[in-house]
């Protein structure tokens, strides 16, 4: 089938997108799903920093390639093997497949992935093969995903059938933003009743990672951003301090600023700064969790001294450090009870004709979760 679809050939165009245009509109061919694999029709996707870091350079992935991971559609048709789907379920996607057989699967950390990862990493479907092509010429996948298009054919393992209760919308919110926010605080930090956390960066990521510590019961929350109305936002989410480092001259201001150090500081923004951030607001004995995904050229400094004098722990988190076949399902659950209200923190809609605008909407750091909507 003929499908309209968001291609990036060449990344590190210069800003504003609007005008360099690095992602391009065209018709592409889409061919039909194959074993283990499902055809779905995008009706929501989210724009996130990961989109983005493929455009600006700072993750190269093979090119060209067809974008964007995070997404909520209804399934069209199932290719053989499929026996747990059926046209008209609704799905949520999923960035990295799990094969289930391997190790990290067995373990119960999809996240982690073998051959969803080797995947990822070539441009394909789990199964080793690519179904988007212009003639002869193959495009890669993006994460097994690519729904910045109207249709997909991704892996029966890269989506999660959800309840039909929630629009699109606010569906495509847990395929990324709240599983790995959420995720990072619930699964990675495993934060308690009484714990104290510190969100570096409040994009979708981690204003889900604040309404998560918040609903487990943080008794102190701190939101640290460079926009003063994502802090506004982040008060009324349930912050109870919130720093913009614009007016942060030192350390000891920084943590006189949020109240003190806290158990558990989260790095939600991808960057060297914002980590360093996040660690300077961990206490002795607690530990910085990060879910962001800079350059990989990027490169921080520790004390060594420090790390193990003060029992420091560093952790990373990925896809919600969870089981996003069960976590989905229960963050909706949660969502619906008005326990988890990530529906406020859903910014702008765009068409997919208006996508360089939405990106240049994300890079300027004052977005909330947009989305293109089909």
């Amino acid at each position: 089938m003929r499908i309209q679809a968001a291609i990036v050939r060449e990344m590190g165009l210069p800003m504003p997108y609007a005008q360099s245009r690095p992602v391009e509109i065209t018709e592409v061919e889409l061919d039909s799903p194959g074993f283990g694999e499902v055809l779905v029709q995008m009706k929501a996707a989210g724009l996130c920093h990961s989109d983005l870091s493929v455009i600006n350079g700072d993750r190269p992935r093979a090119l060209p390639m067809v974008l964007g991971h995070e997404s909520s559609g209804e399934v069209v048709e199932v290719g053989p093997g499929v026996h747990d789907l059926k046209p008209g379920d609704h799905v949520v996607m999923v960035f990295v497949p799990s094969c289930g057989q391997c190790e990290p699967c067995m373990q119960a950390r999809p996240a982690l992935c073998e051959p969803g990862a080797y995947a990822n990493s070539q441009g394909t479907l789990l199964g080793g093969d690519r179904r988007l092509h212009i003639g002869n010429t193959y495009l890669n996948h993006h994460t097994g995903v690519s729904c910045f298009a109207d249709h997909a054919v991704v892996s029966r393992r890269s989506c999660v059938k959800i309840n039909v209760e929630l629009t699109h919308r606010e569906a495509a919110l847990f395929g990324c933003a709240v599983l790995t926010g959420a995720g990072a605080v619930i699964n990675r930090a495993r934060i308690r009743l009484g714990d104290t956390a510190a969100i570096i960066g409040l994009g979708g990521v981690g204003l889900s990672a604040l309404i998560a510590a918040v609903g487990a019961g943080a008794r102190r929350v701190v939101a640290v951003d460079l926009s003063d109305e994502k802090l506004a936002l982040a008060r009324q989410l349930g912050a109870t301090h919130t720093v913009n480092p614009k007016n942060v001259q030192t350390d000891q201001d920084l943590i006189d600023q949020a109240g003190g150090q806290v158990d558990y500081g989260f790095d939600m923004a991808g960057a060297v700064p914002a980590f360093e951030t996040a660690y300077r607001l961990t206490r002795r004995g607690g530990a910085t969790i990060t879910s962001g995904l800079p350059n990989p050229q990027s490169r921080f400094s520790l004390s060594l001294s420090q790390l193990v004098g003060e029992e420091r722990e560093i952790r990373g988190s990925y896809l919600g450090s969870g089981v996003p076949a069960i976590d989905i399902n229960r963050y909706i659950e949660l969502y619906k009870e008005g326990r988890l209200p990530v529906d406020r923190m859903m910014g702008q809609s765009f068409t997919l004709d208006q996508i360089n605008e939405g990106f240049d909407h994300l890079a300027s750091g004052s977005s909330l979760r947009d989305a293109i909507v089909f």
